[in-house]
């Protein structure tokens, strides 16, 4: 997936209706938080989010187990690679998420939001005991500082909000105003999940765009404690942390320490938990999962398995056709390396047939394109675009489905044909061009689980005349070769949430065919595809929002620019008995999985 994070905060969405009504009235003065379309589910009068357990014990450490390992801190610039736990646990935002909200916010060090019904502004004002874990207060220099220095020296993403930034002025001892220059109704929503910096940490002489070990001082509930470069790190609850108190943060952040220890194998880190050096883990394979835990702590109920339900989508993981390449220029050559992926018989060898195939970028949703015809609303959106679409593009189209078997003939016929209307046939068992030149790519991959993958596609592809190489890296290679695009075939999982925006340019805008650093990793060059982010970005209304989200999963399903995989529409999580989670299990329940959270540690009945 994507980095964990980033699929979740990148994607939160911004009609707003500040407590006022739907449609996007505008609000009549400051508010605690902002929504999409109505108003929050939670009163200015909460007291926790409705997933938090506001009565949870203080205490306890949760042990991750992680793969691969890093060699910075900073996960806000291009080099160099942070340990995901800085931006989860150490940062903070204006604003926070309410996992069970979709599209809405609620103030954080902020403690007012203010706007319009055009959204040409948006002004915060910060909360006075807002402050870094030094004590030192947080200030409206220093967020001014972050949004410029993130929005010119920080990833590609950044650079993207910024240049749609008129003016940043001062306009109270802590008050800050944003004015935008266009039209994009999610600006107010980015920029309230912007992270705050403290100006203080970059002196003259340190290159924020360089990459170091310089412990960062952040405003959230942890602070870095031990750590050792690619084997464990410490993130120790602050005591004195300023928030604490607030109702959003009441029944979170309840574990003193949360550690994430490093592994080159995900074998390993199977093993360290059945060694108990972790304490949870997150599970991904059916076989294990129903037959794995026989070890001591499980069959004595030391470690229990939870089964956690979520309602996100799908989001997109798969084989990525790198359209760059000129071999995957051609549309049918795409469709027909699909039909030539047998997935049934993969995934039943893989996975028992556990998981369901991934049918759209939005499966699982109502932004889903589903398998019928398209809608009125989205073919009106996509057709003046026809001419760059593919031909069954408003058409119904759904993945190929294999007849069972190893062999996969059916499909194989028909991936040769259209093999042969793109030019390539079959000569001496090879699959050719008219100049004799072989079709041929290769696979760069960073673990055995997508070498294994690799290798049975390859089994099938050499059916029709195709023998592709493999070439596996390490994980800082293959960063290294996403970011420039270096590759003719990889696998990429995007995350998708229940409110896409501005992130789906950074997924698939046509600026990132030749931008280094975004994640438009299949080179995704299509009209169509930048006017229905446009148009999600511009929506009114959730009916006009739904059908842009629609037109692109409807674009981008058609454009056959990724072979996919499966998900699983929950989360399994192995973990000590003593550490508990609520039984309210929000919209993107798969987030109470994921984080320590709103977890908590107490001794086992």
């Amino acid at each position: 997936m994507m980095s964990r994070m980033g699929g979740f905060i990148a994607a939160a969405a911004a009609v707003l209706a500040l407590g006022t009504g739907v449609g996007g009235v505008a609000q009549a003065e400051p508010s605690y938080a902002i929504s999409m379309y109505g108003t929050p589910a939670l009163g200015p009068d909460y007291t926790n989010l409705p997933y938090a357990n506001p009565d949870a014990p203080k205490g306890g450490q949760v042990i991750y187990s992680e793969y691969g390992g890093f060699d910075a801190f900073s996960p806000y610039i291009v080099k160099g690679r942070a340990p995901y736990g800085v931006r989860a646990h150490v940062y903070e935002s204006l604003m926070g998420r309410s996992y069970d909200e979709p599209f809405t916010l609620y103030c954080l060090i902020c403690e007012t939001i203010d706007t319009n019904d055009e959204r040409s502004f948006v002004e915060f004002t910060l909360r006075e005991e807002a402050a870094f874990s030094n004590g030192e207060q947080i200030t409206v220099e220093d967020v001014i500082w972050s949004f410029e220095t993130l929005g010119t020296r920080g990833v590609p993403s950044y650079l993207n909000t910024w240049n749609k930034v008129e003016s940043v002025t001062q306009t109270g001892p802590r008050s800050v105003r944003f004015e935008f220059n266009t039209e994009d109704r999610e600006l107010v929503l980015i920029i309230g999940l912007r992270p705050i910096l403290r100006k203080a940490d970059w002196p003259e002489g340190r290159d924020f765009e360089e990459s170091d070990l310089v412990v960062p001082i952040g405003s959230g509930p942890y602070v870095v404690g031990d750590f050792e470069p690619g084997r464990y790190i410490n993130f120790d609850r602050n005591p004195d942390y300023w928030g604490r108190d607030l109702p959003f943060n009441r029944g979170r952040h309840n574990l003193d320490r949360i550690r994430y220890e490093y592994f080159t194998d995900a074998n390993a880190m199977f093993q360290s938990f059945t060694a108990g050096l972790t304490n949870v883990f997150r599970d991904g394979e059916p076989r294990r999962w129903e037959e794995g835990y026989t070890f001591p702590a499980a069959v004595n109920g030391e470690i229990v398995q939870s089964v956690i339900q979520h309602q996100r989508p799908s989001g997109m993981s798969g084989f990525v056709l790198n359209t760059r390449r000129e071999i995957f220029a051609d549309w049918r050559v795409r469709e027909a390396l699909i039909l030539a992926f047998n997935f049934e018989f993969i995934n039943q060898t893989v996975n028992q047939s556990r998981y369901p195939r991934i049918a759209s970028y939005f499966s699982n949703t109502r932004f889903g394109m589903g398998q019928g015809a398209p809608s009125d609303a989205v073919v009106a959106l996509l057709e003046p675009f026809a001419d760059s679409l593919t031909p069954d593009a408003l058409e119904p189209y759904a993945l190929p489905v294999a007849s069972g078997g190893e062999r996969n003939r059916t499909n194989s016929r028909a991936a040769l044909a259209l093999f042969e209307a793109a030019g390539w046939t079959v000569q001496d068992g090879v699959l050719k061009n008219q100049a004799g030149e072989a079709f041929t790519f290769e696979f760069t991959l960073s673990t055995p689980d997508e070498e294994r993958l690799a290798s049975l596609y390859t089994q099938q592809l050499a059916a029709i005349g195709i023998f592709p190489t493999t070439q596996l890296v390490d994980r800082a290679q293959m960063t290294e070769r996403r970011d420039n695009y270096d590759y003719d075939v990889t696998t990429y999982s995007w995350g998708m949430s229940l409110s896409p925006g501005n992130e789906q340019r950074l997924y698939w805008g046509s600026n990132g065919v030749e931008q280094p650093g975004t994640r438009n990793y299949a080179g995704v060059n299509s009209p169509a595809v930048d006017a229905m982010v446009e148009a999600m970005l511009t929506s009114r209304d959730d009916a006009a929002f739904t059908a842009a989200a629609q037109a692109l999963d409807r674009a981008l399903m058609t454009g056959r620019y990724v072979v996919p995989f499966w998900y699983n529409p929950e989360s399994w999580l192995a973990h000590d008995a003593r550490l508990r989670y609520p039984d309210y299990i929000p919209i993107y329940g798969d987030w109470v999985g994921f984080l320590p959270d709103v977890w908590w540690w107490e001794d086992a009945e």
